[in-house]
C-alpha cells in the first residue's frame, strides 16, 4: 500500500507507506517554548508566554536556543515569520515523515533527523522527528513530544561545564546532534540485550513466539537503518564546512560525530546479520525437532510391524491350525511378540537410534 503525498513543487509524489514498526510518539497537546540565552558571562532561561517573546532574541549578539516541544502549525508558522524561515522549511517541520536531510539557505541551516526512544513497557523502539535551525545568533529546535535527550546539554550550559558557553551557535548545533547520536547507542544497547536473551532462548527451547520476536527486531533494525543511514551524509556535509556559519574549530568535532554515526550504522548491520543467523538457527532447530519426532514415530511403527504380522497370522481363519488348540498357544504368542519387541528396541539402542 502506498501513500500519495505532494512534493515541494506541488506534484504528486509516491512514497512507500510507513512500516508497521515505525511507531511515532504522540505529540503533546500544546507547544511549550523555552528560551535559553547565554554567553560566556551570563545565562538566562525562561519559558515564553507567547511566540512574540522570541522576537527580541533574533539579533542579540549572544547565543539563543529556542526549544519548542510539541509541533503545531500555528506555533511553527509564527516562528517562521519572526525568524524569516522559508515556508517550505515550515512545511517540513510540521510534517513528521521527513527523511534525514540538511539544507543550507545561506543565513541559516536547516537539519531534520529522527530521535529514538526505547519503550521499556512494550519493549519497542519509538521515534519522533527532530528539526533544527541555526543561524549566526540563534538555534531553534523542534521536538514532537519533548523528550529528555538534551538534559545534560542544558546542565552543561547552565553550570558552565566545558567550552559550550565560550562557543557559538554552530557548536551548540554540534552538541545537540552529538547528544542524539549518543542516544542511538543507548537504543542499540537495549536492542542488543534483547537479541542476546532471544539467542539464549533459541538455543535452549525455540518456540513460535521467538520467531515473532525475531521478525519484530528485524523490523526495528530496518527502520533504524533507514533513519540513520542518510544522517551520515548530513553530518558529512556539515563536517566539510562549506557554510560560513560553521567554523573550522567546530568541524573537528563534527568529524567525531560522523565517526560515531558510522559506528552506529556498523552496529545496526551487525545486529541485522545476527538476527538473520538467529532466524536460520530457529528454522534449523524447528526442523531438527520435527525430525526427532518423526524418528521416534518411525521407530514405534517399525517395532509394531512384526508384532502386527504375528497377531495377523494367529487371526487367520484356517481350519487346521494346531496352535489354536494348544493350551499355551495364547501365552506363547504374547511372549514371542514381547521378545521381538524388546530385541528390536535393544537393536535400535545399540545403533544409537534411540
Amino acid at each position: 500500500m502506498q501513500e500519495l503525498m505532494r512534493n515541494k513543487e506541488g506534484k504528486p509524489d509516491i512514497q512507500p507507506a510507513r512500516m508497521e514498526k515505525e511507531r511515532i510518539l504522540p505529540r503533546v497537546e500544546q507547544s511549550r517554548v523555552t528560551i535559553i540565552d547565554y554567553d560566556e558571562a551570563q545565562f538566562q532561561e525562561e519559558e515564553a508566554h507567547s511566540i512574540e517573546d522570541c522576537a527580541p532574541f533574533r539579533y542579540k549578539p549572544t547565543v539563543t536556543w529556542i526549544k519548542v516541544d510539541g509541533i503545531h502549525a500555528d506555533t511553527v508558522e509564527k516562528l517562521g515569520k519572526i525568524f524569516d524561515i522559508h515556508p517550505l522549511i515550515v512545511e517540513d517541520i510540521v510534517s513528521s515523515q521527513q527523511r534525514p536531510k540538511m539544507e543550507d539557505f545561506g543565513d541559516y541551516i536547516f537539519i531534520v533527523l529522527k530521535m529514538f526512544y526505547f519503550d521499556e513497557a512494550n519493549n519497542e523502539v519509538t521515534a519522533e522527528q527532530f528539526s533544527l535551525i541555526f543561524s549566526q545568533n540563534f538555534v531553534i529546535t523542534f521536538e514532537e513530544s519533548g523528550g529528555d535527550v538534551f538534559r545534560l546539554v542544558r546542565e552543561r550550559i547552565k553550570n558552565e561545564k566545558g567550552r559550550i558557553r565560550r562557543m557559538g551557535t554552530d557548536y551548540l548545533a554540534y552538541v545537540l546532534l552529538d547528544a542524539i547520536v549518543d542516544n542511538y547507542y543507548i537504543i542499540l544497547e537495549n536492542l542488543g540485550e534483547k537479541i542476546e536473551d532471544l539467542e539464549a532462548e533459541l538455543v535452549s527451547d525455540p518456540s513460535t513466539e521467538n520467531l515473532r520476536d525475531i521478525y519484530e527486531l528485524k523490523s526495528s533494525m530496518i527502520f533504524l537503518r533507514k533513519s540513520v543511514w542518510p544522517l551520515r551524509e548530513v553530518i558529512s556535509r556539515l563536517e566539510r564546512g562549506e557554510s560560513p556559519l560553521l567554523h573550522e574549530t567546530t568541524s573537528i568535532y563534527l568529524r567525531d560525530v560522523y565517526d560515531h554515526t558510522i559506528q552506529v550504522i556498523d552496529n545496526i548491520e551487525i545486529f541485522r546479520d545476527m538476527l538473520s543467523e538467529m532466524l536460520s538457527i530457529h528454522l534449523s532447530s524447528t526442523s531438527n525437532k520435527l525430525n526427532e519426532i518423526m524418528k521416534v514415530l518411525t521407530i514405534i511403527t517399525t517395532i509394531f510391524i512384526p508384532l502386527s504380522f504375528i497377531s495377523s497370522v494367529f487371526s487367520m481363519n484356517f481350519r487346521y491350525m494346531p496352535e489354536l488348540e494348544w493350551e499355551y498357544g495364547y501365552m506363547a504368542s504374547l511372549v514371542l511378540m514381547g521378545i521381538v519387541g524388546v530385541a528390536m528396541v535393544v537393536y535400535f539402542m545399540r545403533k544409537n537410534w534411540l
